[in-house]
């Protein structure tokens, strides 16, 4: 308990000097390897081992493994699999937070189920369940969406053991914590949908599966390329026409079905189609097309029972291996108490240290975020912000450019004022080329003129005007459209109309008292909550 209580308060100390970099592109390039997984296996192991290479997060380390470690599994290359396994849970001791203890129990059930030994995976995922902080912790989007793998894993398990009813509530609460945010949601949910209508099948409701099946496959269909799924609907669609004993329609769905996968190493699927072709040409009576593919699913199930036998002797040495690690490291940690109770006490000090001397700068940073906060609500009320579909084109010809005078008067003041709050509620000001003078031809106004106009009504020259304009435009984006905060900060600033990172981040924490990346870290936080 001490060593945990002393391994918290160390990262929370070292979060006050790190800010660390938020991760939704991480979450992006994480759902596109898990999309890869239901596309090409192969395709997925290079992809998710590249992304290894350059992320040196513990966490993602772990998200991106256990999606290798499926891919080797969809292979039937169970000990490969149970390898990746073993290389997470040799990693980082330190890496002990709530998500990876229990992503870490979910991917040793999950590795359970693939080696069939459901009794094992069945009784990890009822403990992680009955565990009343998981759901606590569910509006996390990590955690919910392992809710969701482990109902689902649960219901495989209790399909398996033939309680079809206690499998199909299982899939209806892991529809519960899923949605349409991102592939792996919309995966997840495309499967239960065709575990479902297997139960069904399995229950004699064979016109319900029927139907399900059917629509499942029809959005299939409309999707990017599921390949698995796509084989694994028109596998399950099959034994509806076995039961029928339409057999010639079964081999139709599995032809269907093979003819997505022949070329791709998803093995553990390829047995069940093959198993299923040998018994519905054995039921019309054609030994030689029975004896083919019975030979090919013999020949491929003794590959992989010989692969599962010894994937389940590394797993077992694996658990051995990790519980006397375990007690190991408790024997050792007790001989680090004093050393680590010192390097607490040593970085409380400096953090308190270290907080003082940056508390001046914070407030007045604070000041000025209170501030732009006050005025961005104040310029919600009078600029609506549309990008328009297509912007009208400029018509510069007809304009008349006022001659130059030593003195502008009140009414021509208050044209340029009104023709630039105009102006204000277009987009026109991302435009990254735009200047005083490109601004005073599109107006049909002196250039002097609208430069004295804006320094004296706006309180700054023409680039800190249009600079605050940017600034304003895509704050208000990121605060009202959640897909903006998955952006760079390199693309804002050149959405923005900025020449460059660094003088959009200059710009912003200038206008904003804060910069882009702590900007979009506390727009996430209040969505959050």
């Amino acid at each position: 308990m001490l060593k945990n209580n002393a391994q918290l308060l160390i990262l929370l100390l070292f979060s006050v000097f790190i800010n660390g970099q938020s991760s939704p592109d991480f979450n992006i390039l994480a759902d596109k390897a898990y999309q890869k997984l239901y596309q090409n296996p192969d395709d997925c192991i290079s992809y998710s081992q590249s992304l290894l290479i350059s992320d040196q997060s513990i966490e993602h380390k772990i998200v991106l493994q256990n999606i290798i470690s499926q891919a080797y599994a969809m292979k039937g290359d169970y000990v490969q699999s149970v390898n990746i396994l073993s290389q997470k849970e040799n990693g980082e001791k330190e890496s002990f937070s709530y998500f990876m203890q229990m992503f870490g129990d979910y991917n040793l059930a999950d590795q359970y189920q693939n080696l069939d030994l459901y009794n094992q995976s069945q009784e990890i995922i009822s403990n992680l369940l009955s565990d009343s902080k998981l759901f606590k912790k569910s509006e996390n989007p990590k955690i919910k969406m392992t809710i969701a793998k482990l109902y689902q894993l649960q219901a495989l398990n209790f399909g398996i053991n033939r309680n079809y009813v206690s499998a199909l509530e299982n899939l209806d609460k892991s529809d519960q914590f899923i949605n349409d945010n991102n592939e792996e949601n919309k995966i997840i949910g495309t499967e239960n949908k065709i575990f479902r209508s297997s139960y069904l099948m399995r229950q004699n409701k064979l016109e319900d599966s029927r139907k399900l099946l059917e629509k499942t496959i029809y959005n299939i269909n409309n999707q990017e390329n599921n390949t698995f799924l796509y084989a694994l609907a028109y596998e399950n669609l099959s034994r509806y026409f076995f039961l029928k004993e339409d057999y010639n329609s079964s081999i139709q769905n599995l032809e269907k079905g093979l003819l997505k996968i022949e070329n791709i190493p998803y093995n553990g699927l390829k047995i069940k189609i093959y198993e299923s072709l040998a018994k519905s040409y054995l039921a019309l009576h054609n030994d030689e097309k029975y004896h083919y593919y019975n030979k090919l699913y013999i020949d491929l199930k003794t590959k992989l029972d010989s692969n599962t036998k010894e994937g389940i002797r590394y797993i077992v040495k694996l658990v051995e291996n990790h519980q006397s690690q375990n007690l190991e490291f408790q024997e050792q940690n007790e001989s680090k108490k004093f050393w680590i109770l010192t390097t607490v006490i040593s970085l409380i000090i400096i953090s308190l240290i270290s907080y003082f001397l940056i508390a001046t700068r914070r407030n007045k940073d604070l000041k000025k975020q209170l501030d732009f906060f006050e005025k961005q609500k104040k310029w919600e009320q009078t600029v609506h912000i549309t990008v328009p579909k297509t912007e009208e084109p400029i018509v510069i010809a007809d304009k008349i450019i006022e001659k130059d005078s030593n003195k502008i008067s009140k009414e021509k003041e208050d044209e340029i004022l009104q023709k630039l709050e105009d102006w204000e509620h277009t987009d026109r000001y991302l435009n990254k080329n735009m200047s005083l003078s490109m601004l005073s031809a599109q107006m049909g106004v002196n250039t002097k003129y609208l430069s004295e106009v804006i320094n004296t009504t706006k309180g700054k020259n023409f680039n800190g005007y249009i600079n605050e304009l940017r600034i304003n435009h895509i704050a208000h984006l990121l605060k009202t459209d959640c897909t903006y905060l998955n952006y760079k900060v390199s693309y804002l600033a050149e959405f923005s109309g900025f020449s460059s990172h660094s003088a959009f981040t200059t710009v912003f924490k200038s206008v904003t008292g804060m910069s882009p990346n702590v900007y979009i870290q506390e727009i996430s936080k209040n969505r959050a909550s």
